[in-house]
């Protein structure tokens, strides 16, 4: 029996907390984060389009399927690594997209994080209220 050689292409996306794994594929425009489908995954609409938008920008929605792997943080963080992730990807796939996906900022990482809590604050910044008397 012949092996079927199928092209894949991974990456990483990082956002807050989250990491996302992506492997593309040729196939129907397939959808699997963590097993489950992407409306499934992602119930918001935002989520679902900022998860999607490097396939569109590209013009490469329902050429490929994709597999998802993410941990850690919320949803919005998740989806922002997934968005990420798949971008990159897409870079490994063809690098001509490079262009496009770089003028709608799908390649730079937020590097934006929780900042700590600071002793003696109730929060990172905020200060109990003042007194003067």
């Amino acid at each position: 029996m012949a092996e079927q050689s199928t092209e894949q292409h991974q990456a990483v996306g990082r956002r807050k907390t989250s990491t996302a794994r992506v492997i593309l594929r040729p196939g129907s425009g397939d959808w699997s984060v963590n097993g489950r489908p992407l409306n499934e995954y992602f119930p918001r609409m935002t989520h679902r389009r900022r998860a999607d938008e490097a396939l569109k920008v590209t013009e490469l929605s329902g050429q490929y399927d994709v597999l998802v792997r993410v941990r850690g943080g919320g949803l919005t963080g998740q989806s922002d690594a997934v968005r990420l992730a798949v971008a990159r990807a897409i870079l490994e796939l063809d690098e001509s997209h490079r262009s496009v996906l770089r003028t709608n900022g799908l390649l730079t990482r937020d590097s934006r994080k929780v900042e700590r809590k600071k002793p003696g604050r109730p929060k990172a910044r905020k200060r109990f209220q003042f007194s003067k008397r």
